[in-house]
């Protein structure tokens, strides 16, 4: 989906990796491999047209430098609605179908989501047949998101309403790749902020008459500030019992990784970050991109995945429950979350 954590140097917009082919343990697919969006398995051959490609991204960044500031998406006033509870603040971006674009503790202007454009926050991103549509003149699939095409068009928000610490939100898609308002796909997220997490309900409700094959799906689709730079989570056989967590630092392209708590999380070095508990994911893809500079793009990524197929009349909801702080902290509020589910 919106991996976009990479710049195409010809016209200097984002490329992305994708989790489409990647069981959580093995496998990439990337956008720029293989004609797109169709898996890609580390072979010879696709190693060395990867190593094309990161050598003409690393010439782009030498001689374009900060100018890819330029392309960033600024939370605007007015543009992002927030809720806060007096613990934690999130917002929402109305010019990005209502996708999170804010988490930080509530007082302070320290953002942990990545928003550098309609790719990048949180949000809804799913997966159907090739469909002919091409992404930069690369053949691509059928892939409804909720922020926004990849040349910066955004997604049409249907109703947004907030109470101090609620909100709810309603969208139509728009494809990723094809820049089309998809008003047959409608993503609706209704949000709670309680203590220093948030608890989100995604819906995806598909009206359309084609039939997709089974695909993976990011639920949903997570990026965050480059600076957390420390992924941690439990992939052991021995969950919920205070066993030893895995930490890692994710490369490029995507990597995959057992969740056997069904949550991850980045941390910067102080060990303070965000993480995600989806109940339903058991595996998940991950990368992270550039020198750890957000004004040049970079970030730090993770998807939940599952795995199903779209067809007439699917409707698929799925909880995610954010939290900030120690990991410590948000490992014990996912543990308590998960006690009174």
């Amino acid at each position: 989906m919106n991996a976009t954590c990479g710049i195409d140097p010809q016209i200097n917009r984002p490329f992305r990796a994708d989790p489409v082919s990647c069981d959580g343990t093995q496998g990439v697919a990337l956008g720029w491999i293989n004609g797109g969006p169709l898996g890609l398995k580390a072979n010879a051959a696709g190693l060395a047209r990867l190593h094309r490609l990161l050598l003409s991204l690393a010439l782009a960044l030498i001689t374009t430098g900060s100018s890819f500031a330029a392309t960033t998406d600024p939370v605007v006033p007015g543009d992002t609605v927030f809720i806060d509870n007096g613990q934690v603040r999130l917002g929402v971006k109305r010019s990005s179908g209502a996708g999170i674009a804010w988490f930080s503790l509530s007082g302070t202007n320290r953002n942990l989501i990545n928003h550098w454009d309609r790719g990048r926050l949180i949000q809804q991103s799913y997966y159907g047949d090739t469909d002919g549509s091409l992404w930069n003149k690369q053949p691509w699939r059928w892939n409804p998101v909720q922020g926004g095409d990849w040349k910066g068009k955004p997604a049409t928000v249907l109703d947004l309403k907030t109470t101090t610490n609620t909100l709810y939100a309603k969208s139509w898609a728009r494809h990723w790749a094809a820049g089309d308002e998809l008003t047959n796909v409608v993503f609706e997220e209704w949000i709670t902020l309680t203590g220093k997490t948030a608890h989100v309900r995604f819906k995806m409700t598909y009206s359309g008459d084609h039939s997709h094959g089974v695909r993976d799906h990011e639920i949903p689709a997570v990026f965050v500030a480059p600076d957390l730079d420390t992924m941690v989570l439990y992939s052991g056989d021995k969950p919920w019992t205070n066993d030893t967590l895995h930490r890692s630092k994710p490369g490029w392209p995507n990597e995959g990784r057992a969740m056997s708590e069904n949550w991850a999380a980045y941390v910067g070095t102080n060990g303070f970050g965000i993480g995600a508990y989806v109940p339903v994911a058991t595996n998940l893809t991950c990368y992270r991109f550039g020198d750890g500079r957000e004004d040049h793009g970079s970030c730090s990524y993770f998807a939940p995945l599952t795995r199903f197929a779209i067809t007439p009349g699917k409707v698929f909801e799925y909880d995610l429950h954010l939290a900030i702080g120690t990991v410590d902290e948000m490992r014990g509020a996912f543990g308590e979350i998960r006690r009174h589910r």
